[in-house]
């Protein structure tokens, strides 16, 4: 039986590896940032308006604690000082509604003066008492993020 000419035949390891490399979940860390006072930082997010953690995705030759503290400065303006406990890993598919994303979650202490560094991304920065945090208002799974915070506990989901 003769073979059929298949002139893309030979892009199927192309695609196979496209696929591998571009089908993987992104990898990034919120921050549970802490002032001096024991209040807890928030942005407001320009593309939901909702609030959220500080945060982001972790850049190519980047470790976690460098993504955390270049996130935070980008969002607020604020210094890391001190990386605290892991929160949690969170990697629900559902998460973010933008794309499969690994969240890393940490908290850290910060100082500073708030300053949006990125526009784009950031419409206001603003610190809440424990009490005061909108937990009904927060963007992703930020809630969870902080309610896991709050409870002590250390979470892989």
């Amino acid at each position: 039986m003769p073979q059929r000419f298949r002139p893309f035949s030979k892009l199927r390891p192309v695609r196979t590896l496209l696929g591998l490399l571009l089908r993987r979940p992104i990898v990034g860390t919120s921050i549970i940032p802490l002032l001096w006072d024991g209040r807890i930082v928030l942005i407001r997010r320009r593309d939901n308006g909702r609030w959220g953690l500080p945060g982001g995705i972790v850049d190519w030759n980047e470790d976690i604690a460098t993504a955390a503290k270049r996130e935070l400065a980008e969002e607020t303006g604020l210094i890391l000082t001190a990386v605290g406990r892991l929160v949690g890993v969170y990697s629900d598919a559902n998460r973010d509604p933008r794309f499969h994303s690994v969240c890393i979650a940490i908290e850290a202490k910060a100082e500073g003066e708030f300053q949006i560094l990125d526009q784009d991304e950031v419409l206001e920065v603003k610190a809440f008492p424990v009490t005061e945090i909108p937990l009904a208002e927060l963007a992703h799974d930020h809630r969870q993020q902080l309610q896991d915070y709050f409870s002590g506990q250390t979470v892989l989901s």
